[in-house]
C-alpha cells in the first residue's frame, strides 16, 4: 500500500532487489525535491512494508547512505536527511583519493580549470574589504610556512582560494569551489608536508595576491596557474610519477 499522495512516494520493487536500488530510490527522492535537507525518514519497518522488501535490505541501504553523508541515523530519535551540504557529501571521496593517486592528479587538471579563471574575475571584481581579508590570511599563510605548522597552512590556503573565489561574485563558480576545495583537502594534507613547498606555497600566496591588488586579471591568472603548478609537481614528487 502506498504513502498518502501528500508524502514522497518509496515505490515497490521485486522481491529480490539490491539495496542499492532502494538507496538509488532515496536518492532520487532528494533530487526530485519530495525529500529535503532535515526531513525525517519513515521508520525501516515502514519502508520495508511501503517498498515491499525486507528489513535488512531497508537497513543496508540506509547505512550506505550514512557513510555518504546523504542521511543521518540518529539512534532512538531517527533517520533524517542531512543539511546536503557540499563538503558533507564530498567527506567520503577522500578515501578515494587516498587510494587512486591519479585520481589527485586529475583534481588538478579540473582545479587549473577553474580556478585560474576565479582569479581572473576576481582581479576585476574585488574590493578593498576583500583585500583587506586577503591580507590578513595571506599574513598568517607566511606565519604558519616559516613555522613549519603544517596544519595552519593549510586551513590558511583552504582561507585563502575560498577568499578569491567570493571576490569573482559568481555564485555557480562559488558552489563548485566550495566542493573542489573540500576535495582538495586529501591532496593538501599530502603535499604540505613536503619539504619546502608550504614556504613556496606562501610565496605563491603572495603573488596572487598582489595581482589581484593591482586589479590585473592576467596577472592573477598566471600567479594562481604558477601556484597550482607548483603543489601539483611537488604531488608527483611525492608519488615518484614523471
Amino acid at each position: 500500500m502506498n504513502p498518502p499522495d501528500s508524502g514522497p512516494v518509496f515505490g515497490t520493487f521485486e522481491k529480490d532487489v539490491l539495496p542499492k536500488k532502494i538507496a538509488e530510490k532515496i536518492l532520487s527522492l532528494i533530487k526530485e525535491k519530495q525529500l529535503h535537507p532535515g526531513d525525517k525518514l519513515p521508520p525501516e519497518r515502514e519502508l520495508a512494508a511501503v517498498m515491499q522488501v525486507s528489513r535488512p535490505s531497508v537497513r543496508e541501504a540506509l547505512q550506505a547512505l550514512s557513510i555518504l553523508n546523504v542521511i543521518d541515523m540518529r539512534q532512538g530519535a531517527g533517520t533524517f536527511v542531512t543539511s546536503l551540504e557540499p563538503e558533507l557529501l564530498v567527506e567520503p571521496l577522500d578515501f578515494v583519493f587516498a587510494l587512486d593517486n591519479s585520481t589527485l592528479l586529475e583534481l588538478f587538471v579540473a582545479r587549473k580549470i577553474l580556478e585560474v579563471g576565479i582569479a581572473g574575475l576576481a582581479a576585476e571584481r574585488i574590493t578593498d574589504d576583500e583585500l583587506a581579508a586577503l591580507d590578513v590570511c595571506l599574513h598568517k599563510s607566511l606565519a604558519a610556512a616559516a613555522a613549519d605548522n603544517y596544519e595552519a597552512f593549510l586551513q590558511t590556503d583552504l582561507e585563502l582560494h575560498k577568499l578569491v573565489a567570493a571576490a569573482a561574485k559568481n555564485p555557480i563558480l562559488n558552489r563548485f569551489m566550495d566542493s573542489i576545495s573540500q576535495l582538495g583537502l586529501a591532496s593538501r594534507r599530502r603535499t604540505v608536508i613536503i619539504e619546502n613547498l608550504a614556504r613556496e606555497s606562501a610565496d605563491d600566496h603572495r603573488a596572487i595576491v598582489a595581482a589581484l591588488r593591482a586589479r590585473d586579471p592576467a596577472a592573477a591568472q598566471q600567479a594562481m596557474l604558477k601556484h597550482l603548478n607548483n603543489v601539483e609537481q611537488g604531488l608527483k614528487k611525492l608519488e615518484g610519477a614523471p
